[in-house]
């Protein structure tokens, strides 16, 4: 597929009935309009074919078509305002994946279980460490016409002591936020728009139904549900644009595995990212579909904790994934 920047441009030098560029009528009343008028100027003569107002007029036709041409081609890359229709329903799975830091070294087994009740969707992940850590995620989801996320929570205990617990009512529109050694808690209503907004293992299921269309070069913006580390722990709706980075392989518990990579990059303001930097989360699927979970890259809970991997395969061994070679 070519490129934005060739396609405005063929468009921008199309030429129509000879030499004669396409002009937009209005666009020519516009302009016309505030050149000065022959009658006034000191010279008497007619405007010429080839004059300084034709040359204007062209000018500005071919920067309104430029903008219209981008604004066109970034809707049609962009699915942005619909709900994540189901294409691909999730089903019962169980599995045994592992975390990682962000250069491979094996820090915890984990424990996959997802199955289906009374119309849900149910997700449990368990991460034990041997240090007497433990981790564990929860969601809900409802998968009608579109994938609706209803809950989601992220706790951390030491010795059986909670740490850190985090959540997500995404019926009520409730974050709540627990952090034990900094004395902090935070309960505040956030905007949830159903079936755009999700959290934690939320974006995996969501991209699984997404997967054809931006493996196709489509790009989609959802929101997601954060939490600024400082100063007080507020919940954010942030918005992200979803995008395919490739097919990749990877080692994986002495298999060589091939997975699609999908990026999910936070819009966080210009001024925000002058205090924070909130990383990007990558999410590998297998390939070929049906798509199922093969990767997770992203710091933990907070855009400031570690960077962490969890793979669907727990092993010493495992690789970085590398982009398939042709």
């Amino acid at each position: 597929m070519a490129s934005s920047e060739y396609s405005v441009s063929a468009l921008i030098d199309h030429e129509h009935s000879g030499s004669s560029p396409i002009v937009d009528t209005n666009i020519v009343q516009l302009v016309t309009a505030t050149l000065p008028n022959p009658k006034l100027c000191s010279s008497s003569r007619a405007a010429a074919p080839g004059s300084d107002a034709e040359k204007y007029i062209g000018m500005f036709a071919r920067t309104k078509l430029a903008v219209l041409c981008s604004i066109v081609i970034a809707e049609c890359l962009t699915l942005s305002t619909f709900a994540v229709e189901v294409t691909q329903l999730a089903g019962a799975a169980h599995g045994y994946p592992g975390l990682y830091d962000i250069n491979g070294k094996k820090l915890a087994n984990a424990e996959f279980k997802q199955w289906l009740d009374d119309g849900h969707l149910y997700v449990v992940i368990t991460y034990r460490f041997s240090g007497g850590q433990f981790f564990e995620e929860k969601a809900r989801f409802r998968q009608g016409k579109d994938l609706i996320q209803e809950e989601w929570s992220w706790k951390e205990l030491s010795h059986g002591r909670p740490e850190r617990e985090f959540s997500v009512d995404f019926g009520s529109g409730t974050a709540t936020a627990h952090i034990r050694k900094d004395n902090k808690d935070v309960s505040e209503k956030i905007d949830i728009e159903p079936g755009r907004t999700f959290a934690g293992f939320g974006f995996t299921i969501a991209i699984s139904n997404l997967r054809k269309r931006l493996v196709k070069g489509e790009h989609a913006q959802l929101k997601a549900v954060g939490f600024s580390p400082f100063p007080t722990l507020k919940p954010q709706v942030v918005t992200v644009t979803i995008s395919h980075g490739g097919v990749q392989r990877m080692k994986m518990g002495g298999r060589l595995l091939k997975g699609d990579e999908f990026i999910i990059h936070p819009e966080v303001p210009l001024i925000a990212k002058l205090f924070l930097k909130v990383p990007d989360t990558k999410i590998w699927l297998t390939n070929p579909p049906p798509a199922g979970f093969l990767r997770w890259e992203g710091p933990t809970v907070l855009p400031t904790d570690p960077m962490i991997r969890v793979d669907l395969i727990s092993s010493a061994n495992n690789a970085p994934a590398d982009p398939e070679r042709g």
